[in-house]
């Protein structure tokens, strides 16, 4: 396997977060991580690029274990976008992708020519070449992901990790965003909010409740009505996409309102007024 988490346990201020991951994701597969909110995917992804140090366990690229590398050498195998984020400095767009070079270079090399032909050709492949004068920080949050996008891409990692990188963006630029991250041929584990499009984009999906793993698979046997509420505690309609026959969430009201009306045929009328005419 590319990527494996054995027994990962992660604490943070002497709370235990997750306990116990045991995680795989094969050589290109795009898999998924899932779960409600404070369900520990994004401690389990900053255990991969190395935020947080896990309390037990190892995190393992192709065999080795991720903690024994130099930063460096951990940033040319592993790159992450993360939620939509702004740039202290006054970056264009072609400068915020170059740094995704940092990790091939020592402390004082310039940029030479074949840095720059590796991020022309990321800020190509994700379709942003239009932007590549703009300043990073005046970009919308669709765009800026893209950007981030092509950072990683020029980092040439062959693992990427996404930490809800769709969060609080259109469906326009959430689709674009999962297209070509698709596209990309490298090993992705991305932490994903919207089930539905988990289910579009994903090989395999890993479902977290309360820092544990429910249970991981396919998403057509992991999206179940009887998943969603032991992890989620919802209730939800599944269906096939028309499409590609991937499930398709429907949330359910847990009490459907009821309004009284009128009879058909019949006005609705006001309480008569003491003084009103017979």
């Amino acid at each position: 396997m590319s990527l494996r988490l054995d027994q990962l346990s992660v604490d943070i201020a002497g709370r235990r977060i997750v306990s116990g991951i045991e995680l795989a994701v094969g050589d290109r597969e795009f898999a998924g991580l899932v779960g409600p909110n404070g369900s520990g995917k994004s401690t389990i992804l900053k255990a991969i690029y190395r935020v947080h140090r896990p309390s037990a366990g190892r995190v393992l690229l192709d065999g080795s274990d991720l903690l024994s590398l130099r930063a460096k050498d951990a940033a040319r195998r592993v790159a992450v976008v993360t939620q939509e984020s702004t740039s202290e400095f006054d970056f264009s767009v072609r400068e915020m992708v170059m740094i995704g070079r940092t990790p091939h270079k020592g402390s004082f090399d310039r940029d030479t020519e074949a840095d720059r032909d590796i991020v022309d050709g990321a800020i190509e492949r994700v379709g942003c070449a239009s932007l590549a004068q703009r300043r990073f920080n005046t970009l919308s949050g669709g765009e800026k992901q893209l950007v981030l996008v092509a950072r990683a891409l020029a980092q040439e990692a062959n693992h990427l990790i996404l930490d809800e990188p769709t969060n609080q963006l259109d469906i326009h630029h959430q689709v674009e965003i999962l297209e070509v991250v698709a596209g990309l041929g490298v090993t992705v584990l991305a932490a994903l909010h919207d089930l539905s499009l988990a289910a579009l984009f994903c090989n395999t999906i890993h479902v977290l409740s309360d820092g544990q793993l429910v249970t991981a698979g396919p998403p057509s046997a992991v999206l179940t009505p009887e998943t969603i509420r032991r992890a989620y505690g919802a209730d939800v309609l599944v269906i096939d996409h028309p499409d590609t026959g991937t499930p398709h969430l429907i949330p359910r009201r847990a009490k459907p309102a009821t309004h009284d009306h009128p009879a058909e045929g019949t006005a609705a009328r006001s309480p008569a007024r003491p003084d009103a005419p017979a």
